[in-house]
């Protein structure tokens, strides 16, 4: 007979009792007591009270201890400094190409070149030893919700009464050590669950912005300023993404959302979370500040609903009109016009690209964007601005200078995988607007080559009819050259343009402005045309480097060796030498008897022979040597004996400190 009480116990599964709710949509949090340390002074655990309200923990979990299944610092990276280095996941298709510069790259740039000797000064509350040891926070009880919520607002207000102290008379290494304080500050307070704290560096570093009393460091202080607020808005999202764990059906280990999650698998929770985190943003006072941290943080909005980024990037494309300085505000655009979308965190980590990358489909913010500064740029001109250079002593040239980066930046993003079409679109507003060389500049350097190339004449005809403005037209033309080498023009423009061009470049006097177009429009006539436009360019070279000079008539283009002669410097000279060495033993395949291009390679041979001492390293003289004897091996006068016997003679007596090449003129005399 059938024992089924007995049969029941044996099949039926261990029960456990369970500390949460299954149906329950909330983050994952575990209870537990809390274990004392044995052998030593307990150590008083701090709660943050404003922390919990910021997080949007449920009431009932509030006398619980509540604990991160995995630390968001875990996973979140911290102001990585090699961009570059990092590798997309497998899998993951790059909405960017190699044409697309990251903002690594010209973040390095921009800190190398935008640089001061001016005396700095910052503005904060947590950079004196008091703060850096402790943190100030409120310690009264709050019995409503709305204590908590008016307790937040005044800590947030804390720093604008008092507590923020001004640091004068700072070199540039000592403001950025300042700022680089500040990171960790901002770090250190998110560690120890100060949201609250964490949130009034990033307000405070934002306003540091809106300061222009050193304006020529401007691009490298909001380069290193942006890096902290892209510290702060990865801090946020990680924290909210932990707090979208979940159980899986029949799991007991929770998981993390998928890379690729969408909104309709966040819980409740989180998104409230997220919007708390929005709630407290919206409540900053000062326009400029609110503008960065919210910008800082708009990749929160993918935990919400898929549409949010077009209306807040159109939003806050219309709210940066209300800044009143156009420097100041090219630069908050430049901000919002930068942050990945999920499949391009792997790629550039911590350099948060907002906008064309955050929302790849919206692009009408970044031509907003540009569009309105084309509306502003009568601002430049404005006497506020004037008095501005005056007072810091700066040239309308430097000043225009500084909005390079951020309307380079600007425009890639409109440019990148754009049409002719849309290439077109820009000129004509530009022309219309404020016809600015700055802009003509910063388009050149955006659009693909081709675009620029195929309409080379425009392009001059629009370069000679643009306003100067203070940003040198010899600049123009030196980018305009560079597109020329890396893209063709059609056939029939191609020597209008060189005429064009030069007919200009000609004129210049200062001989580092020439130069400058010099050297990059020398390749063209060397890609397309022959020797006789190429020499008469070096002509050019000549006359306005180094006047009446006279030189030795060598080589079948008499300009060459004058040119090479040009160079003054021993080191330089002899790289030039050398270069021009190593293209002929590696081109010139047959012997030559030519006694003009003998003679040049011998002047040329003999400059590099000449540069050798007794301080030069080995391989140096080994390399020299090599390009000599291939010199040697090139010439020959066939039956001639008399002919080739007389050159190695000369070739002995002018090399005779290079035992390689001595013993090379042995070796081929002996045949």
């Amino acid at each position: 007979m059938r024992d089924y009480t007995s049969e029941k116990q044996q099949e039926a599964c261990v029960r456990e009792t369970t500390d949460y709710h299954p149906l329950k949509p909330m983050t994952v949090t575990v209870t537990e007591s809390k274990a004392k340390k044995t052998g030593g002074k307990a150590e008083t655990e701090f709660v943050d009270p404003l922390s919990s309200s910021l997080d949007g923990t449920d009431p009932l979990s509030m006398f619980a201890a509540e604990h991160v299944v995995t630390d968001p610092l875990s996973t979140a990276p911290k102001r990585d400094r090699a961009e570059s280095g990092s590798k997309a996941k497998p899998g993951k298709k790059s909405s960017l190409d190699e044409s697309f510069e990251p903002w690594s790259t010209k973040k390095a740039n921009i800190l190398s070149k935008y640089t001061t000797s001016e005396r700095l000064s910052i503005t904060t509350s947590f950079l004196s030893p008091s703060d850096r040891e402790k943190v100030a926070v409120k310690t009264q009880v709050q019995t409503t919700m709305t204590d908590k919520v008016k307790n937040r607002l005044e800590q947030l207000d804390d720093f604008e009464e008092g507590s923020v102290k001004e640091m004068l008379n700072l070199s540039q290494q000592d403001y950025v050590n300042r700022i680089e304080e500040l990171n960790q500050a901002l770090i250190s307070a998110w560690e120890q669950d100060q949201r609250v704290k964490a949130l009034k560096i990033a307000i405070q570093c934002s306003k540091l912005l809106v300061d222009i009393s050193v304006i020529q460091f401007y691009p490298s202080k909001f380069v290193l300023i942006t890096d902290i607020l892209d510290t702060f808005g990865n801090l946020v999202y990680e924290r909210i993404r932990q707090k979208s764990a979940y159980f899986p059906p029949g799991s007991k280990v929770p998981q993390m959302l998928p890379e690729d999650f969408t909104p309709d698998q966040v819980p409740d929770s989180a998104k409230e979370t997220c919007r708390n985190w929005f709630y407290k943003i919206a409540s900053i006072r000062e326009l400029i500040p609110r503008l960065y941290v919210e910008t800082a943080i708009l990749r929160c909005y993918s935990f919400l609903t898929s549409g949010e980024y077009s209306q807040a990037l159109l939003r806050l494309s219309n709210m940066m009109r209300g800044i009143g300085d156009p420097l100041v505000a090219v630069y908050a655009r430049t901000y919002l016009c930068r942050k990945p979308k999920p499949d391009q965190i792997d790629i550039y980590p911590m350099v948060q690209k907002v906008g064309i990358l955050v929302a790849p489909e919206v692009h009408d913010h970044v031509a907003i964007n540009l569009y309105d500064f084309l509306a502003t740029y009568k601002q430049l001109q404005s006497d506020s601005v004037q008095n501005i250079l005056a007072v810091q002593q700066l040239e309308m040239a430097q000043y225009l200078h500084l909005y390079t980066p951020a309307l380079d930046w600007i425009l890639q993003c409109v440019a990148h995988r754009a049409s002719e079409d849309t290439m077109t679109e820009v000129l004509e507003h530009c022309k219309k607007q404020c016809n600015s060389a700055l802009l003509l500049n910063s388009i050149m350097s955006a659009f693909k080559p081709d675009y620029i190339a195929s309409r080379a004449l425009k392009f001059v005809d629009t370069i000679r009819d643009c306003e100067e403005a203070g940003f040198p037209k010899h600049e123009l033309y030196a980018s305009l050259g560079a597109n020329m080498v890396l893209a063709d023009p059609p056939e029939e423009q191609r020597l209008q343009t060189l005429n064009e061009v030069w007919k200009v470049v000609m004129k210049l006097k200062n001989p580092a402005n020439y130069i400058a177009c010099a050297e990059v429009w020398i390749e063209y006539p060397c890609k397309h045309f022959t020797k006789r436009e190429v020499n008469t360019i070096l002509g050019d070279i000549i006359k306005h480097m180094v006047p009446d000079r006279a030189f030795e008539d060598f080589y079948p283009q008499d300009k060459f060796l004058p040119f090479i002669d040009m160079f003054q410097k021993e080191s330089v000279k002899v790289e030039v030498c050398k270069t021009v060495m190593e293209t002929f033993t590696r081109v010139q395949q047959d012997t030559t008897s030519d006694p003009v291009i003998m003679n040049a390679l011998m002047f040329i041979c003999k400059t590099m022979h000449d540069s050798v001492n007794a301080l030069t390293l080995e391989d140096e003289k080994r390399a020299i040597s090599n390009l000599i004897c291939g010199f040697i091996r090139r010439i020959s006068f066939g039956r001639d004996f008399e002919q080739q016997l007389s050159f190695y003679v000369e070739a002995r007596a002018t090399f005779s400190n290079l035992e390689p090449v001595l013993i090379e003129l042995v070796q081929v005399g002996a045949f």
